[in-house]
């Protein structure tokens, strides 16, 4: 056999185990398994979720919610721990669009998508942050430029494609479970936002899959043009996004989860960071997750906040 029949033989069996090469993993037991002993399992994990309460800041437009202890319907009173040895919550929501969210595009344009019919692949995309902080401290109402993602693309590299990108104003601060002050935050017209320019920049330049932001909306103008250009060109978006100070810019993953709500026009989000384990925030893996460690002090119900409390 001549020197090229040898070569032909030999790149024959070199794609023949490279093909067969995923299957064999599979069957040792592999698969995406090393990449959560690898990567995931010293990670850093940064919530970057608000806690839902009944005076949690909410659009005027909507109103409050209301937390209850779960009744009996045949006996009127509450579930107890004492009486049944389990205790239940009702919660009287008065809209999707609480807290932390998901919205989805149907949220303004119903011939798209609903919470419900959004892909499972959402579920984990590479997690990019721009910082306007110093911005913001200048002019509270600044939005993000155009100009602001290329400079920090120049310090940071192109923002990948499919990724979710987070800008971080520090807004959330703010944030507050005082009903009087939620009241005041929600109405506050002065709030940092996202530039239609940059949110068109971001989803044609860029072909990122959402955006996110700290504030209740996506920006300030009298339309939400923001808001509008999106939803009605298929694209969701995050709201009320917290934790983006202890994130690093590049370099980390985003886990996201809401509740499935049948023709769903908003979603209670979770949004949770994945960072390198250098990552100066976060918590890691532990073997007190489970079980999960006994508090001191049992769950109770509290009157005066309106949810259970320890």
């Amino acid at each position: 056999m001549g020197r090229l029949g040898r070569f032909a033989r030999t790149a024959a069996v070199a794609v023949a185990v490279t093909a067969l090469a995923p299957a064999v993993a599979q069957a040792r037991g592999d698969g995406l398994w090393k990449v959560y002993d690898r990567a995931l399992s010293d990670a850093r994990y940064i919530d970057l979720t608000h806690d839902i309460t009944p005076d949690i800041p909410v659009w005027k437009g909507f109103g409050p919610s209301k937390f209850a202890p779960a009744v009996d319907p045949l006996t009127g009173q509450p579930y107890t721990f004492a009486a049944n040895g389990f205790e239940a919550t009702s919660y009287q929501l008065a809209t999707d669009q609480l807290g932390t969210q998901l919205d989805p595009p149907a949220h303004w344009a119903p011939e798209y998508p609903a919470i419900d019919e959004l892909p499972p692949t959402y579920a984990v995309r590479p997690l990019v942050v721009i910082s306007i902080v110093p911005q913001v401290r200048q002019d509270p109402k600044y939005a993000l430029q155009v100009a602001d993602v290329r400079r920090f693309e120049r310090a940071h590299g192109r923002i990948p494609a499919d990724s979710v990108v987070m800008v971080r104003s520090d807004w959330s601060e703010r944030w507050t479970e005082d009903p009087a002050g939620a009241k005041a935050l929600a109405a506050d017209p002065a709030f940092p936002g996202v530039g239609l320019d940059a949110l068109k920049f971001l989803h044609r330049k860029r072909h990122i899959l959402f955006h996110g932001h700290e504030p209740l909306d996506t920006d300030t103008t009298p339309t939400l043009e923001g808001e509008y250009w999106l939803m009605h060109h298929g694209f969701a978006q995050a709201e009320g996004v917290d934790n983006l100070d202890g994130v690093p810019a590049t370099g980390c993953l985003v886990s996201i989860g809401y509740p499935k709500f049948k023709g769903g026009l908003g979603g209670y989000a979770r949004y949770v960071a994945i960072c390198p384990p250098r990552t100066g925030k976060g918590v890691r893996i532990s073997r007190r997750d489970a079980p999960l460690p006994r508090f001191d002090t049992p769950l109770h119900w509290d009157e005066q906040r309106g949810h259970r409390a320890r």
